[in-house]
């Protein structure tokens, strides 16, 4: 009995031993393989115009080295990889050298988010020290000793801005008949020139500039002010698009992948800062708006592959928050309850689109036991009125201009017991004390999460409407990102929340 317990201690210590390696390894295993700043190390597939190789190359390459994720990359004439990714139907990202393609990817459906990245210019590249002394578009039209090369328009994006600014002109057809060669991609054009097979070709500039001084630039007068502006779309294929995006912001952060643009002779955009990857942004909103937008801010959130606590959503009076930013604090994005607090801080921001627009209504209990059909009620002896605090919020202010509009301000303020920040805080209290208020006035999107309780009742008046103005921080380190959630919020699904909560509609679809 002893020798058999003896033996079956050491049985039970190997067999438990070897238990405990076994979980070491896959520990370490898991270790190895393990990257905290990549949620997902499948590689990524990437369209790319051909002129832009040099600087998304090497910034593919410092991704590769920081987050372990490959970058597999395609590249082409624009309209030539436009067509293969619309036949193949497959890919993650697509970087044409000039947004109209990205507009063609968005027509097609093909495409939904976008990020700016950089400029180009068409120029006429010569070989060093410029051997035929060529100096307008003039000699290359009517001397007959230049041989000229040129991108495919049909391919290639270089080609097609040509083409469309010399058409307006009315001398693209001549340019034409002295091509000698088309090439399908800007890389091909400016080979020929380095290689000597022509003597000048439209490139970029930014061309010129990665070809080590074999090459010099001629400003074409007739060129000089047409841009190539380069983004990054995300594809709709891309079954991975916080992955995608992730790279995408790393191409377009001024820390991280413009630098390599501005290195390589292109002009970059003003981006966002890369915050290793987990940007931080706040959003100003008005109380009101928050039903409407908390789950597109969520849907967006996960969209991006960020952390949700990363959106800093401050929900407020519009005039504390306008208060606020008087005093100096600075959010990426204000979405106003009405487009007079936006108008105090105009300064601090770009360009506003107004989204929608909600109703001023009188909430009673339901039943309406007080019998109340219009605002000319609220005057009535003994009525216990709450409104808005008009030094607060953009509700408050509209309704003080709503009674005295209707010339009802002096009496109607005799009867109001409550001043709040928000038409939540005046339902929560009718909702929670129905004896101390009979009647408020908020807007029609507040009387949503209650209608089991309370009654809305219009007030006909063309002021009392409020509109709601969305606009990007002027100041914002993260602009972009900022303004994919605009175009979020201006979403058709978005939309669908808005209406959903009693708001009309305004906005054009981005």
């Amino acid at each position: 009995m002893l020798l058999r317990s003896k033996r079956s201690g050491q049985v039970n210590g190997a067999w438990l031993a070897f238990l405990a390696s076994v979980v070491l390894l896959l520990v370490l295993i898991g270790l190895l393989m393990w990257n905290p700043r990549s949620r997902d190390r499948r590689p990524l597939f990437v369209y790319c115009a051909a002129g832009l190789k040099p600087p998304i190359e090497e910034i593919a390459h410092t991704y590769e080295e920081e987050y372990g994720v490959q970058i597999q990359l395609t590249y082409g004439g624009s309209e030539t990889l436009l067509a293969n990714l619309d036949i193949s139907q497959r890919g993650d990202l697509y970087i044409p050298a000039d947004e109209s393609y990205i507009e063609k990817a968005r027509a097609k459906g093909l495409l939904d988010e976008d990020i700016a990245l950089a400029r180009m210019t068409p120029v006429l590249a010569v070989r060093k020290g410029n051997p035929k002394n060529l100096r307008s578009l003039n000699d290359l039209l009517q001397r007959k000793d230049v041989l000229l090369a040129q991108a495919e328009p049909g391919a290639a994006a270089v080609g097609l801005l040509t083409r469309k600014a010399l058409e307006k002109t009315g001398r693209w057809e001549a340019l034409r008949k002295r091509t000698q060669v088309f090439k399908p991609t800007v890389t091909d054009v400016a080979n020929d020139v380095k290689l000597g097979t022509v003597d000048a070709g439209i490139v970029w500039d930014a061309t010129v500039a990665q070809c080590g001084g074999d090459l010099e630039k001629v400003t074409l007068s007739e060129l000089k002010s047409v841009r190539g502006d380069v983004c990054v779309g995300v594809l709709r294929s891309c079954n991975r698009p916080a992955s995608a995006l992730h790279f995408a912001r790393y191409l377009a952060a001024n820390d991280k992948g413009l630098r390599v643009f501005a290195d390589k002779g292109y002009e970059p955009v003003d981006g966002d800062l890369w915050e290793n990857g987990e940007p931080v942004l706040t959003l100003y909103a008005g109380a009101m708006l928050r039903p409407a937008i908390e789950e597109t801010i969520d849907a967006f959130a996960e969209r991006e592959g960020i952390p949700r606590s990363n959106i800093r959503c401050v929900y407020n009076g519009c005039g504390i928050l306008v208060s606020q930013m008087k005093t100096g604090q600075r959010p990426d994005a204000y979405f106003a309850c009405d487009a007079t607090f936006l108008k105090e801080v105009k300064d601090l921001f770009l360009d506003d689109i107004t989204v929608s627009t909600n109703q001023l209504v009188l909430l009673v209990h339901k039943g309406n036991p007080k019998d109340i059909r219009s605002i000319r009620d609220l005057k009535r002896p003994g009525m216990r009125i709450g409104i808005g605090n008009e030094h607060q919020c953009a509700m408050g202010l509209l309704t003080q201009e709503t009674f005295r509009q209707a010339g009802l301000k002096e009496d109607v303020q005799k009867a109001v017991v409550v001043e709040a920040a928000t038409g939540d805080a005046l339902v929560n209290q009718m909702l929670a004390a129905p004896d101390s208020l009979d009647a408020v006035v908020a807007y029609i999107s507040n009387a949503n999460k209650a209608s089991d309780r309370l009654e809305a009742i219009a007030i006909d008046l063309p002021c009392a409407v409020a509109a709601q103005p969305l606009a990007v921080g002027r100041e914002s380190t993260c602009k972009h990102l900022a303004g994919r959630l605009k175009r979020a919020i201006l979403s058709r699904t978005s939309r669908e929340r808005f209406e959903e909560n009693g708001f009309k509609w305004k906005a054009s679809q981005p």
